[in-house]
């Protein structure tokens, strides 16, 4: 059994969805599960659309149009003729992403956001299993809401393990390839859930702990995990081979080829991850397994942009101590607070997050209440793992330093 991911940047047009096919032929496709996500940059599309439901119903056909185009030019470049049942079944899909913002009641919008985000990869699967049916490569879609079992916390659902592997047991055929979508679960109520930004790889970390996989393969449009995103960082190499306590030490500060759920199932049963070039799909790529540290031991630079640093003090120069930071952490967590860097002092406290749920406001007035506060928004997060002194100067140069921590493996560094 193996399970293959792709993401979006893989089938962000008609070529993208061609080349998946002819991986598929490549490598082989026996006994075998795909996992899809939105094409290209639907997401972010689809956002717009929940956005303008909220905030600007003006916009909200014209945005929800947008998304239509895209895909219909898709499926134009892949299908001969307008005839084909695909054109039907997506219009139905679009049919029911209407129906939905049509009936809602709910005004919150994290549910909202569930119900219809995942309309991306609905589509997008669909397009795909229609087109390797009609290339040869028979196929099923699956609809990975009736397999994976999560909570109600939307927009990173939590999963329920033993109803997702009962379920997965009774949905899966082995013996034929099948189509899934990445990201996607949903609770006890049948509710749509997520599992998160980029929650596609986990996805398939979740299928293959539950079927046992043999691996998991990301394709990317990298050649496999490099030691920095060429996006920000020049010369990026890559790593041939990582540990699974690295692997997720890489995720855990954000490293973005790696989501950092993905690791954990993996690791329990051992199970090899591959991150190989959907563009050359017979090189080897990057194996994330039981070993030792990464190959070559190199520094790996990792970038969070948008984030958010409050530093705070008592109010009577009293001791930040255990009392404080307790309430300090109660508030992050109320307010969906992801934190990467704390750091404090006998008088102060300082943190660095992301503002995910657009909950600062709220949270720093809370927070002034108690404590002097000091906030910079749209900082930059790097962190450096096997740092060395050219690693660290090269990061600093240019820029306005906020805080620094160093440990003995990782330093990290908030800029302006």
């Amino acid at each position: 059994m193996q399970v293959f991911k792709f993401g979006g940047a893989s089938v962000k047009d008609a070529s993208g969805v061609k080349n998946l096919a002819s991986v598929l032929k490549q490598v082989g496709f026996e006994n075998t599960l795909v996992v899809v996500s939105a094409m290209g940059k639907t997401t972010n599309a689809i956002e717009l659309v929940i956005k303008n439901y909220f905030e600007n119903k003006g916009e909200l056909q014209s945005s929800i149009q947008e998304v239509k185009k895209y895909h219909n030019e898709i499926l134009l470049d892949l299908f001969e003729t307008t005839q084909h049942s695909i054109f039907k079944k997506i219009a139905s899909v679009f049919d029911e992403l209407d129906h939905f913002l049509n009936r809602n009641k709910s005004p919150d919008y994290n549910f909202v956001y569930d119900q219809t985000i995942g309309f991306g990869e609905l589509i997008s699967t669909a397009i795909i299993s229609e087109y390797l049916n009609t290339v040869g490569i028979q196929n099923n879609w699956l609809d990975v809401r009736n397999c994976i079992k999560t909570d109600s916390y939307y927009r990173r659902a939590n999963v329920n393990w033993e109803e997702t592997q009962k379920a997965i047991k009774s949905n899966f055929d082995r013996n034929r390839l099948q189509i899934t979508q990445g990201f996607l679960g949903s609770d006890a109520h049948n509710f749509t859930t997520t599992l998160g930004r980029e929650g596609s790889d986990y996805t398939a970390a979740i299928f293959a702990y539950c079927l046992n996989a043999e691996r998991v393969t990301i394709w990317k449009d990298v050649p496999g995990v490099l030691n920095a995103d060429p996006r920000y960082f020049e010369n990026s190499q890559l790593l041939n081979s990582i540990s699974y306590k690295e692997a997720i030490e890489l995720a855990f500060y954000g490293a973005s080829v790696i989501h950092p759920k993905t690791l954990q199932p993996l690791q329990q049963k051992e199970i090899p991850l591959v991150v190989k070039s959907f563009l050359n799909p017979k090189d080897a790529g990057t194996k994330v397994s039981k070993g030792i540290g990464i190959e070559p031991n190199i520094p790996c630079y990792i970038v969070k942009k948008n984030q958010v640093l409050v530093s705070l003090s008592s109010l009577d120069f009293s001791y930040i101590v255990e009392e404080n930071i307790s309430e300090i952490f109660k508030l992050l967590h109320y307010y969906k607070m992801k934190v990467d860097v704390i750091q404090n002092s006998a008088i102060s406290f300082s943190v660095c997050f992301e503002n995910t749920y657009g909950n600062l406001e709220k949270l720093l007035q809370h927070l002034k209440a108690k404590f002097k506060v000091t906030c910079h928004e749209n900082v930059s997060l790097y962190t450096v793992r096997h740092y060395n002194e050219q690693a660290i100067t090269s990061v600093e140069k240019d820029k306005t330093l906020l805080l620094k921590q160093l440990t003995q493996e990782t330093i990290q560094i908030v800029t302006k």
